[in-house]
Formats: structure tokens, C-alpha cells, sequence
């Protein structure tokens, strides 16, 4: 069972106290109110499963208690100025159990989050894959025998004004390119 610990303050109406003691006698508050107050609280509480009032849906259950209590109340001419829901305490193994199945959701949110990480991660590097595949085609489209030899003198120059460098043989290889020895 659920326990539930309410308070209610209130008053009577002060114009309608008598038509009150004539219905419900002095003893109003044990009569009227405390009843009624229960009675609400029993009907709201039965509209919501036990997760949704410990979790989900705890500020519209208290919201409601607080509505319709006033309302039964002011309908038997007593006005309540607050009705506040001090506790809603489940019973331990239902309170696990919903936990449980919260961390679960939680666990399996995370999860699902890391997979759709995943999947735009694995998009983005095949998009890059592709530019970097066109980009290479670009190129390799575009490379000549001559831009190739040319490339390779502009290469041997650069490296001939090196102080690194110590030998560079200018000649021939079987692709017509300089051959540089005697770096060390």
C-alpha cells in the first residue's frame, strides 16, 4: 500500500458555519473533512500506477489531490487555504523495483545515444573518405609524366640548397629521375 501524508489547512465559511453544525455537527473536521480528504486522496491515487507516482507524474497526482480536495471542500462550505502533500512513500520493494526499471530506461537511453554517436561518427569519416577519394581522383587525373619530372627537379633543387644535404647526383634513374646519394 502506498501511504500518503497530507496536510489540510482550512476554514469554515463564515456564513455557512451553522448550515456545517447542523449537517455535520461540531465535530465537522472528523466528520467532513478528514473523510473527504481521504476519500480524494484514494480516488487520485488510483488513477496512476505506482511509478508514475513515485516518478513520472508525482507533481500532477499532488496536483490534483490538492484540486479536487479543495473543490469537495468548498462544495461542503469549508474553504481550504492550502492542502500540502508532505510524503508519498511507496512500499520498499515496489520503490526498488521501479528504481530498478529507471536506471534500466536510463542505461538503455545511454546506450541508444552512443549508438546514433556512432552511426553519424561512421557517416562523417565515409563523407570524408569520399572527398578525400575524389580529391585523389582529381589529382590523379590531372598528373602528367612531365608534371611528375618536373615536380621531381623542383624537389632536387630545394634539397640542393639544404646544408643537409651532401651529395646530389644529377641523373638518371630508369624513371628519369635524379638519383641523391651520400645522405646520411
Amino acid at each position: 500500500s502506498i501511504h500518503v501524508d497530507v496536510t489540510v489547512r482550512f476554514f469554515p465559511i463564515p456564513n455557512k458555519i451553522g448550515f456545517i453544525h447542523e449537517q455535520f455537527t461540531k465535530d465537522y473536521v472528523n466528520v467532513l473533512v478528514i473523510p473527504e480528504v481521504r476519500s480524494t486522496v484514494r480516488q487520485v491515487m488510483g488513477r496512476y500506477t505506482a511509478e508514475e507516482i513515485y516518478s513520472t507524474k508525482r507533481a500532477e497526482v499532488e496536483n490534483a489531490i490538492k484540486s479536487e480536495t479543495e473543490k469537495i471542500l468548498h462544495l461542503n462550505n469549508v474553504n481550504a487555504t492550502a492542502v500540502l502533500i508532505r510524503s508519498i512513500a511507496l512500499p520498499e520493494q515496489i520503490k526498488v523495483a521501479i528504481e530498478s526499471k529507471l536506471q534500466q530506461e536510463q542505461e538503455a537511453l545511454a546506450y541508444q545515444f552512443r549508438l546514433e554517436k556512432e552511426k553519424s561518427e561512421a557517416e562523417r569519416k565515409r563523407i570524408a573518405a569520399e572527398g578525400e577519394s575524389r580529391a585523389n581522383n582529381i589529382i590523379n587525373n590531372s598528373l602528367t609524366d612531365k608534371l611528375l619530372k618536373m615536380r621531381g627537379i623542383e624537389a632536387t633543387l630545394e634539397l640542393s640548397k639544404s646544408p643537409n644535404t651532401k651529395v646530389i647526383v644529377v641523373g638518371g634513374g630508369k624513371d628519369g629521375m635524379p638519383l641523391i646519394l651520400g645522405n646520411n
